[in-house]
This record gives structure tokens, sequence and C-alpha cells, in this order.
């Protein structure tokens, strides 16, 4: 009975976390259609959005819901699989800076490819010319990670994927399967964990990662929160801890897809453990910890999607603990989520004619 969890919302046999399947608690409005393999948003401060398309492409979200063409300037992606452009953001400082930042999966020699984080100043919704602060060892697999998040202590935090090569998450000499942490202009940042040890790439904050798919901030305790596609079941929401090792691909509550086992996390074991897991996998994607007031009940809450298991998760959190769980049904499948300035919450939908969906209380 190892590894084994009873049905979509019941309590688990030993310990996936269990969840409430909740009727939504909101209305959704469908906001724009026709997009390419939607895969992140931000918002701009005069209320517009900014949307990638895996394929390449990104397009302005005006306030009324019209889309743009696509924007000039972006980098060419090496698009296929899991790869294309990915993640999509402005810094804290963007109304003074203009930086908005992405990453993507960067086309190298022998068809491999990097994970690359660039730059670019926008201005009169133009971009100026992008130019790559930071990559990775160009490889071959998916399992890009990609998700970029800030501080206003001018601290860039990227998530990397193993590339689904397994062992690279353990490898300290290079940054595949991480979390590393940079300067606005990609360099490591000074103070991190291991930047004095010569066997230890300087940017890396902590490692043994899978496929970290959701990267957020607690504004309440500025704590950071990351959650990880694991392989059959195992799904985790991790507490990011400056220097820790999260185990992959030693430890896992989950199962290698060819039906070989793996160690389950446990006390002692050298790794951290994830504060919530699931099995079987709701496949996560995007997160953010909801701060508007649309919906009291959320305010504090982390908020995320779920690929395969289509749903909108509300997760409780309090301080270092994720302490419940509740499942909003969406049947589609959710590649990202974003508070609206308004406070309303945006969710993309994945794949070929993906959408934008604002949700706002029943």
């Amino acid at each position: 009975m190892r590894k084994i969890s009873l049905a979509f919302g019941a309590v688990s046999l030993i310990g996936a976390c269990s969840a409430a399947v909740a009727a939504p608690p909101f209305g959704v409005q469908t906001v724009a259609t026709g997009l390419d393999n939607p895969w992140a948003m931000t918002f701009l401060p005069d209320g517009r959005g900014l949307i990638t398309e895996k394929t390449g492409k990104i397009r302005l979200l005006s306030l009324t819901g019209t889309l743009s063409a696509p924007l000039a300037g972006v980098p060419a992606v090496a698009y296929g699989g899991q790869g294309g452009l990915l993640d999509i953001e402005i810094d804290p400082f963007f109304k003074q800076d203009r930086w908005i930042y992405i990453s993507y999966s960067e086309p190298a020699s022998g068809g491999k490819s990097a994970l690359a984080v660039a730059r670019a100043k926008f201005t009169n919704d133009k971009f100026g010319p992008f130019t790559v602060i930071w990559r990775n060892q160009p490889t071959t697999g998916g399992h890009f990670g990609a998700r970029l998040a800030f501080t206003r202590k001018y601290e860039l935090f990227v998530t990397t994927g193993e590339r689904q090569q397994f062992t690279p998450a353990q490898n300290t000499g290079g940054t595949l399967g991480k979390i590393v942490r940079l300067s606005f202009a990609g360099s490591p940042k000074a103070g991190n964990p291991f930047e004095k040890n010569p066997a230890y790439k300087p940017e890396i904050w902590t490692l043994g990662h899978r496929n970290p798919y959701g990267l957020a901030f607690d504004p309440a305790t500025g704590l950071l929160w990351s959650h990880e596609m694991g392989p059959k079941g195992g799904d985790e929401l991790n507490l990011i801890v400056k220097g820790k090792n999260y185990g992959w691909p030693n430890v896992s509550n989950g199962s290698n897809y060819d039906g070989t086992d793996i160690p389950d996390h446990a006390p002692g074991d050298g790794f951290e453990a994830p504060k919530r897991w699931w099995n079987p996998s709701i496949s996560p994607a995007g997160m953010i910890f909801y701060t508007g007031d649309l919906f009291p009940a959320w305010k504090g809450h982390i908020l995320m999607g779920a690929l395969s298991g289509e749903a909108l998760l509300d997760i409780t959190v309090a301080g270092t603990s994720a302490t419940g769980e509740t499942r909003h049904p969406m049947n589609a499948r959710i590649r990202e989520v974003q508070q609206g300035p308004d406070g309303s919450v945006y969710v993309l939908t994945d794949g070929d004619g993906g959408k934008v969906l604002r949700l706002t209380p029943n």
C-alpha cells in the first residue's frame, strides 16, 4: 500500500494531501481566446497584460480584452515538447527602469537547448533589444522549470528543471534541477549559500529539484514557496530554504514511470521534505499568493493551477506550513494564475486555442 492515496478529495491512506472539492465561489468570464499554447502572464502598472505563447510570441492584452498582434523583437526559441517561450515578469521597479524579463528554451548546437533568461526595456509598447543575462548548460529533454520571482532587494530567483535526466539535480557543478539566485543583471547574488565552495556553481540557492513550475513569495512572511511536478505521483509544494537539498532523484513520494520504486521522503534522510504532495498527480502550474480584496476568504492563500487535475487550487498557508486545500474544478487544463489589478483572478488555459479567463465573486 505504499504511495497510494484515496480518490480525489478524500483523506489519503498514507499522507498524500487531502483536499475538499468545492463548487467554485466565482463566476468565469472569457476575456480572450485563440492563444497558441499560452504559458505565462504578467500585468503592467496600467492594468494591461503581457502573455507569452510557447511558440515564441508575446501578446499585449488591452483593458477591454483585445489581444495585440505578436510584438516584435522576441528572441528565437527552441519550440517543441515542453520548450519554447515560457515565463514573463516585470521587475519591482518597472515604472522607473522599464525592464521586462523572459525565460525560454534557447536553441543550441546539436539539437540541444538551454534555459535562458533575457531582459529588455519596454517603452511605448515596444521592446528594446533583448539581452541574455543568464543561461544554464545546453542539453536535451524537457523539464525547463523557468519560473521567475523578484524581490525589492534586487534579487532574481529562477527555477530550473533537470531536463528529464535525473542525476543533474544533484550535480553541484551545474544548474540543472536547481533554484538559482541572481542579481537583476544576471550575476550570482552575493550571499548565496555555496558561493565560497568551488564545487558548487555560485548562483545555486537550492538543489534536488525535478521540474519546479511555480514560484512565489508570501508577502506576509517574505518566505519563498515553489511547486514542482513529480514523477508518477509525488507532485510537491515546497518551502524554499537557503542551501537545502530537496532530494530528487534520490527521494520522492512518487514512483518512476516504468514502475520502479523511489524511496519516500523520510525524517533524517538529509533532504527537505515537501509541505504538501499529491498522488495521483495534479500537474501543478502557475502560482500566486492572493493579496486582493475581491475574495476575502482567499487573502494570504496560495492559488495555483492544475493541468492534469483541471482545477484551481486554494491552499491555506500558516507561516511555514500549508494547512489545507480546496480544489475548484475548471474543466480545463490551467497553465497560469495571476492576480488582476482590481483583485480579480486571471487564469490561462493550456494548449491550442488557449483562453484568458477572469474569475470574479459570484
